[in-house]
């Protein structure tokens, strides 16, 4: 209920434009996001780097409404990429993209999407590192799909995204398994319709530890984006069974959340990378963050109705 609700406020102009406004708002999203500007992600990611971490960091759009909208996000990336292999940490540093903010949803958009997918993926191939493509809502899981293999032909390094909460998802998992295939396991974000989506969470826990055990069987590079111990163990202990190293595969993790157990698991060994999301349009990201974690919402609530120390001395309350 408390995410079907919060996945409604982040459609909901009324409610983005009250919080957005709200002043407080921005010290809780600070927590989940690395600023606004290039040099503020840049700042974050070292620290990351820093902490035995990896990144893969996504310039915030996801309102495209215009060619121009979509060649402003892809001028950035390239900027970004630059300024990765310039400070020599892109080999530890990928981008993630989501094909909404190139341009997918215009007219003619996936085409546009596409191209502009390319003109990044070249910029990253300059760079030294790499791109993964986010899924976004199940309406363009095929769309989104098929724009990976078609960056593949050129870039086999680019990465897919696959969400738990699909049935589909097993399937799609079996098709990722070759030689180079990255794929980032998640359990998804945004509020499907049932007959396309598992509505129960141990039906979602079970189809991951599925999926997870299918790409770790395979021939690729798994990457498993999960806060959960449960998932974690599972992930970890089927790479064992499976005779994989513990670089053979990645346990991904969202800025601010858990850092010290990303810490932890990177001191083990462990590859460890963060998602690192920075821009001006972090309204719909972080309304699903909230949805993704009934925690984050009583973080949310403490920040907005308590004052900093500082503020409260300097009232005199």
């Amino acid at each position: 209920m408390l995410k079907s609700l919060l996945l409604g406020m982040s459609r909901t102009p009324a409610v983005k434009k009250a919080v957005v406004a709200f002043p407080l708002t921005r010290r809780v999203v600070q927590r989940f996001v690395a600023g606004e500007t290039v040099e503020d992600c840049l700042r974050t990611t070292r620290g990351l780097l820093a902490n035995g971490l990896l990144g893969t960091i996504d310039f915030l759009g996801e309102d495209t409404t215009t060619a121009a909208q979509a060649d402003r996000v892809t001028d950035t990336y390239v900027e970004l990429l630059r300024r990765l292999s310039d400070e020599g940490i892109a080999g530890r540093v990928e981008v993630s993209i989501k094909l909404s903010a190139l341009g997918s949803q215009l007219k003619g958009g996936y085409e546009l999407a596409l191209d502009n997918a390319r003109v990044i993926c070249a910029a990253a191939e300059r760079a030294g590192t790499t791109v993964t493509v986010d899924m976004e809502d199940h309406t363009s899981t095929d769309a989104t799909l098929r724009t990976v293999t078609a960056l593949r032909e050129q870039y086999p390094w680019v990465g897919a995204v696959l969400q738990s909460m699909l049935y589909r998802t097993s399937t799609d998992c079996q098709r990722q398994t070759g030689p180079g295939d990255r794929v980032r396991l998640c359990k998804g974000a945004y509020a499907e319709p049932a007959d396309v989506a598992h509505k129960a969470k141990p039906a979602v826990d079970r189809n991951y530890k599925r999926c997870a055990t299918i790409l770790l069987e395979g021939e690729g590079r798994p990457m498993f984006a999960t806060h959960h111990d449960e998932m974690i163990s599972h992930a970890i202990s089927e790479a064992q069974r499976n005779d994989r190293a513990d670089d053979s595969f990645e346990l991904q993790m969202l800025l601010g959340i858990r850092s010290d157990e990303q810490r932890r698991l990177a001191a083990k060994g462990y590859s460890v990378r963060v998602y690192v999301p920075f821009g001006t349009d972090w309204y719909a990201y972080f309304m699903r963050r909230l949805a993704e974690r009934p925690a984050n919402v009583v973080f949310l609530i403490r920040a907005l109705f308590e004052r900093p120390a500082r503020e409260r001395a300097a009232s005199g309350f």
